[in-house]
């Protein structure tokens, strides 16, 4: 019997090939570079200087076109010109630098941030404009602890307030909630879990829902309850036309975050002999808990700034009415809205108080909703 032995350390392996016929490492196909990156951002100090340079240049051309060569005037005109000068300087600078790709590149940049800054602005002034108005109504401790049986059009605005209106919103957001968190989680749940040929009729009548105007659901709680069923004008009747407008956005919203739920959590349960709907109940809706709650919240901040809905149905009222089903309730964008159509200042700086008043918990709405889903995503992963 024959026994190959290896080789030793230090000799050459016959059954390899000599190692003169192998390829040098620096005979080797050369590493092609790296093709360089087109910078889309404004990095280095000769960009910014051209920036700086055309927005004073712009600026200098628009002072000397509106002040010595048109008969024009207004600060709107001026800004659209300045910004229209200001880009021709830029472009032209950064053609001539960088050539027509770099060109076609900051030009895009420039009309998104042109955009974003546009939103920004208008945004700013609502939010600025509106609190500006409403700090002499908010200044007034009575503006939150009283209502409007004794205050009249030329009363100070050290006397009444809006406190039945704040009591409003809160009694009927909360109704509204109490019927849509139920059915819209359960209409997610059949979207995602069950389908079938009918779950595509379901999305499409919820998706036509958000988009339905809020003058429509108040028309559909006005004739269904008012008119078909014989009801008054309440806040019960306000509430289920504000649960119109908040169904599909929570149905939507909870559709989109129960299909993130990991498919293998469900594979899990149903493996360890679960049914569907335990799985559902016990995996499937408590991983989604935090992005459920974000659903909710965008629903409640569509419903609790409706005005046209509680127009049709509430009613207005002077006085504090805690009861739902007997009597007008009125609301914060109700109130906004009577307020607004009186000559009086007092009673338009009340309404701009509401107005502030309703925009702060929106902001806080959004906010707590924009945590919830940073919390979520932190917890998943």
């Amino acid at each position: 019997m024959t026994v190959t032995r290896p080789p030793e350390l230090g000799t050459e392996n016959p059954f390899l090939p000599p190692t003169d016929d192998v390829t040098p490492i620096e005979q080797a196909a050369p590493i092609p570079p790296e093709p360089e990156r087109r910078r889309l951002r404004v990095v280095d100090v000769e960009d910014r200087a051209c920036l700086a340079g055309s927005a004073a240049a712009g600026l200098s051309l628009t002072w000397v076109l509106y002040s010595r060569i048109l008969p024009t005037e207004g600060t709107l005109g001026f800004i659209v010109c300045w910004w229209l000068s200001f880009t021709a300087f830029y472009l032209l600078i950064t053609g001539l630098r960088r050539g027509r790709v770099v060109l076609a590149d900051r030009f895009a940049v420039l009309l998104a941030h042109s955009a974003a800054g546009l939103i920004g602005i208008a945004l700013a002034s609502v939010i600025g404009y509106t609190l500006y108005r409403g700090l002499r109504a908010l200044g007034h401790w009575n503006f939150f602890t009283s209502d409007l049986r004794t205050a009249g059009p030329l009363e100070p605005l050290s006397a009444g307030g809006a406190l039945h209106a704040l009591a409003g919103t809160l009694i009927q957001i909360s109704m509204a909630i109490a019927v849509t968190l139920p059915l819209g989680v359960l209409c997610a749940v059949y979207l995602t879990e069950v389908g079938g040929q009918a779950s595509k009729l379901v999305r499409s009548v919820v998706e036509a829902m958000t988009a339905l105007p809020s003058i429509v659901a108040g028309l559909f709680a006005y004739v269904v309850l008012l008119i078909g069923l014989g009801m008054r004008l309440s806040g019960f009747v306000a509430a289920m036309a504000i649960s119109v407008m908040m169904l599909p956005i929570i149905a939507r919203s909870a559709e989109v975050v129960l299909r993130l739920v990991p498919s293998g959590l469900r594979e899990a349960s149903l493996a360890l002999g679960a049914t569907q709907w335990r799985t559902v109940w016990s995996v499937v809706l408590p991983t989604a808990r935090p992005g459920l709650a974000t659903a909710l919240v965008l629903g409640t901040a569509r419903g609790i700034g409706e005005t046209s809905p509680v127009l049709l149905t509430a009613g207005f009222t002077t006085y504090l009415n805690l009861n739902p089903f007997s009597g007008p309730m009125v609301s914060l964008p109700l109130f906004t809205f009577k307020m607004s159509q009186s000559p009086e200042e007092n009673y338009i700086s009340r309404a701009f108080g509401a107005a502030a008043l309703l925009l702060v918990l929106v902001l806080l709405l959004f906010a707590f909703s924009r945590w919830m889903a940073s919390r979520g995503r932190s917890g998943t992963r």
